[in-house]
C-alpha cells in the first residue's frame, strides 16, 4: 500500500471536533437502538469503536455519516449541524461492500468518484494502490474477487475523495493477516495525516498501537472510553 495524499484542510485542526454527540437517543419502535449517547470526537485522532452485536455500533456510525436520523439529540459533524450537508467530506463503508459486482473494480471506483461533484478525487489507480490493490486484473468483476479483495476495494472507494471523516464498519473482516496489517498502518497514516476515523471492530488486536482511543458501547449506551487497548478490554470483561 502506497502512501496517501495529505488531506490540506485538516492539516491544522487537530484541536477542533470532528464530531459531536448530545443525548443522541435512537428508537426503532419501542427498541432503543441507542440511548442518550454523549461524544466529542476531536479531529485527526482514530477511534475504535467497540460492543457487541446489537449494541448500537452500526446504528451511531449511520447516524454520524447522515444515512440515519436520530430519534432524539443533536448530531455535529466537521461543523456542520446536518451531517448530510457535509456528506462530500466524509467517507463511509458498510459493513458489507455495497459494490456493484458486475462491474470491475475501475469500473465501481469510477462510478462512485463520479458522485463526487464538487471534490477532488483520486483516480481509479490511485485509490487500488492505496489499498494494496494496484496489481488486481482491472477486467475482472468484482464477483470474482475474493471477500478480502471486496472489502479492501471498499475502502478504496471511501478513500476517493481524500475524506476528512472516515467511516468504517467491521473493515478488517474476512481480510488475512496481512492485509490487516496493512490496512491498519494505512489508516494510522491517515491519521497522522489529519483525518478523523473512526473503525468498528470486533478485531481489537488490529488496531493495537494504532488507535487514539476505545470506546465502548453497551446496550446502546457509552460505558467506556479508554486510551488503552488492555484497559478497554478490562472494562469490557468486567461488564
Amino acid at each position: 500500500m502506497s502512501e496517501p495524499r495529505l488531506n490540506p484542510q485538516t492539516q491544522n485542526s487537530h484541536s477542533q471536533p470532528a464530531v459531536e454527540l448530545q443525548a443522541v437517543s435512537k428508537l426503532f419502535d419501542r427498541f432503543a437502538a441507542l440511548h442518550d449517547v454523549n461524544a466529542t470526537l476531536i479531529r485527526g485522532r482514530l477511534y475504535a469503536l467497540l460492543g457487541e452485536n446489537g449494541a448500537g455500533k452500526t446504528t451511531l456510525l449511520r447516524i454520524i455519516a447522515g444515512l440515519s436520523r436520530p430519534t432524539r439529540g443533536s448530531v455535529r459533524v466537521l461543523g456542520a449541524d446536518n451531517p448530510r450537508d457535509v456528506s462530500g467530506r466524509m467517507g463511509y463503508m458498510a459493513h458489507s461492500t455495497l459494490l456493484y459486482d458486475d462491474l470491475t473494480a475501475r469500473e465501481n471506483l469510477e462510478y462512485f468518484g463520479g458522485l463526487y461533484q464538487d471534490r477532488k478525487i483520486l483516480s481509479s489507480e490511485e485509490a487500488r494502490d492505496l489499498v494494496g490493490l494496484n496489481n488486481v486484473d482491472v477486467r475482472r468483476r468484482v464477483s470474482e474477487y475474493s471477500q478480502g479483495m471486496k472489502q479492501r476495494l471498499a475502502l478504496a472507494r471511501a478513500l476517493l475523495a481524500s475524506p476528512e471523516l472516515l467511516l468504517l464498519d467491521e473493515p478488517f473482516s474476512n481480510v488475512d493477516a496481512n492485509s490487516i496489517s496493512a490496512m491498519a498502518l494505512l489508516l494510522g497514516r491517515l491519521r497522522d495525516e489529519g483525518t478523523t476515523v473512526l473503525v468498528i471492530t470486533h478485531q481489537l488486536d488490529a488496531l493495537a498501537g494504532v488507535a487514539d482511543e476505545w470506546i465502548t458501547l453497551r446496550s446502546g449506551s457509552i460505558v467506556a472510553r479508554s486510551n488503552s487497548l488492555s484497559e478497554s478490554a478490562s472494562m469490557r470483561s468486567d461488564g
